[in-house]
């Protein structure tokens, strides 16, 4: 005999994708300020360390790393689960949904690519800062788009929360933002020192946004009911 098929809320999937990275990063600098690895401050503001320096090291690390890896995999999960979710609030089949997926496979990929080699040393760790970070960040950053855009669209409908949607648009719009004072502003810095703090600051203020995306995603699903039907056979 079939029972019949229950509904599994899917929002907690999208909290604990942006929670756990939070909780990572927090901890891991807490740590580190704490072992006297990096300066007390506020990073959001003196930009003393980046997020990697904070959890290179000793318990921080490991710390940090236990945190970021199924986190990446439930970033993934939500990017896999993002079409069908469009989808059950009347968005037609389009080429957006079918990129959302491969985003998530590679964002998710450069995420554990930067959280398994953290704290080792040499070229290899360099061309994995540098790249895996510009690479989760960038398929993020798309993959925030297109869902910005679809949610736009379907905004219009009464039924749907607006705020949502605007709340994802300007998310969206403080990425590219963050983007250009990373680049301009240390053109009129002096010095390296000075220019490395805002680099870090940067980092900082854009992983916050990433994080607040995975919130609000999980608020959208939980006020449109995003569920999935689990059934069991039972003899």
């Amino acid at each position: 005999m079939q029972e019949p098929a229950r509904p599994f809320r899917l929002w907690p999937i999208a909290l604990l994708g942006g929670l756990l990275p939070l909780l990572a990063t927090a901890i891991a600098f807490g740590l580190s300020v704490r072992l006297q690895l990096i300066p007390p401050c506020n990073p959001f503001l003196d930009g003393c360390a980046s997020i990697s320096r904070a959890a290179r090291h000793d318990l921080p690390n490991i710390v940090f790393r236990a945190l970021l890896l199924p986190a990446a995999v439930l970033q993934c999960m939500c990017w896999l689960l993002c079409p069908e979710w469009l989808r059950s609030l009347g968005a037609a089949r389009d080429w957006r949904q079918r990129v959302l997926p491969w985003l998530g496979l590679a964002a998710a990929a450069f995420l554990v690519l930067y959280g398994t080699f953290l704290g080792t040393d040499g070229v290899g760790y360099r061309w994995m800062r540098r790249y895996g970070v510009v690479f989760y960040f960038g398929s993020t950053c798309i993959g925030m788009l297109i869902v910005a855009g679809e949610m736009q669209r379907l905004v219009r409908k009464p039924r749907h929360e607006r705020w949502l949607a605007h709340a994802v648009v300007a998310l969206c719009a403080a990425l590219p933002l963050l983007g250009l004072v990373h680049v301009l502003v240390p053109l009129a810095l002096p010095g390296p020192t000075v220019r490395d703090a805002l680099e870090n600051v940067t980092e900082w203020w854009g992983g916050a946004i990433f994080t607040l995306f995975f919130f609000v995603l999980a608020w959208a699903w939980r006020a449109t009911s995003f569920s999935a039907r689990l059934g069991s056979d039972v003899s």
